[in-house]
């Protein structure tokens, strides 16, 4: 679905074709085995070695490094035989059978700085422990970096250098993570190429959902660098046991914690969005084009940032109602 037009008023905003609560068991299982091959391993792995042998250092490391990632790597081949193998209904809408989506394109590259600093951290006779431990915090200041630019350069009113998975070259700068719900359902989840193209249908009918996936992206990216710098203060700054151990544990603290805000924060927006669609404030702008100033009705967190100033006495002032967007006329157009 590209801009285009629409003639219909619909009561709610089109639907996703896909559902966590039937793969609840795939997910548990991935998750656990996850945190196993990320988080138990390697840590288990550095004390029972280090400690409990009389192997070198060095040795201790290359068993550490050799057997870490054993689930990423599997990850990351299954994604590019899905994507690349010639009946795929994974890649991206109107995308080249070479083309990868823009979340594989990524986990290439952080791949590749983490195997430099890899190499770098175990190389020597004595390992550098505070760089090894830095492998998860690299991840965040990557991804946290590449998304919140994403969103900064939109705001700014870039478009598209190249194809960035479903969004042709050219289109308005999507937010990031619109990107990766679709990378990661499309590929990862199964949702394949029906998903993408139902998910890119509600991106461009919905100025709500957009923005909630705006302040959701700058909530995780932002997030994400804040915290993958103060894990980096600890992980230089304590003595080398604790701080190989944080820098591999803290990480998931984080996204444990964010993940618990997120749920219920994403169920209430959904919840405005189709209130908004019902009373028919859920369109403003031009119908399936991806507006960035379209109006929208209030999201969550801009309803909570409007009574926060009621907490200050210099503050109290009755918050005026933001008017409504209006409907869209039936014969409303865009260009392609």
């Amino acid at each position: 679905m590209e801009e285009g037009t629409a003639n219909t008023s619909p009561l709610e905003p089109p639907p996703l074709p896909y559902s966590l609560r039937t793969r609840k068991k795939s997910i548990a299982i991935f998750w656990i085995l996850f945190v196993i091959d990320t988080l138990a391993q390697p840590i288990a792995l550095y004390f029972g070695l280090w400690y409990g042998t009389n192997l070198s250092h060095n040795l201790v490391f290359t068993i550490v490094t050799a057997s870490l990632g054993g689930i990423s790597v599997f990850e990351y081949f299954y994604r590019l035989y899905n994507l690349f193998r010639k009946d795929s209904r994974a890649r991206p809408l109107n995308a080249r059978k070479s083309w990868l989506d823009f979340f594989h394109i990524n986990f290439t590259i952080v791949w590749l700085i983490l195997a430099v600093e890899l190499i770098v951290g175990t190389v020597q006779e004595e390992p550098y422990v505070r760089l090894v431990a830095m492998v998860l915090p690299t991840v965040m200041f990557y991804f946290g970096g590449v998304y919140l630019t994403l969103d900064i350069l939109r705001v700014l009113g870039f478009k598209a250098p190249f194809r960035i998975s479903s969004t042709p070259k050219g289109s308005t700068m999507p937010t990031a993570l619109y990107v990766m719900i679709e990378d990661v359902v499309a590929v990862d989840g199964g949702g394949g190429q029906k998903y993408r193209y139902a998910l890119r249908v509600r991106y461009l009918s919905s100025p709500y959902f957009r923005r909630m996936l705006f302040q959701m992206n700058c909530f995780w990216a932002g997030g994400s660098i804040i915290f993958a710098a103060a894990i980096t203060a600890i992980v230089f700054t304590t003595p080398k046991p604790v701080a190989y151990t944080l820098g591999w544990s803290l990480p998931f603290a984080w996204a444990g914690v964010w993940t618990l805000i997120t749920i219920p924060w994403v169920q209430s927006d959904l919840r405005r969005e189709k209130k908004a669609w019902a009373e028919n404030r859920g369109q403003g702008g031009i119908l399936y084009t991806d507006d960035p100033s379209a109006p929208a009705d209030r999201t969550r967190l801009e309803s909570i940032h409007e009574h926060l100033p009621n907490l200050w006495p210099w503050g109290r002032e009755k918050n005026k109602e933001k008017p409504c967007p209006q409907s869209i006329p039936s014969d409303a157009h865009s260009n392609v």
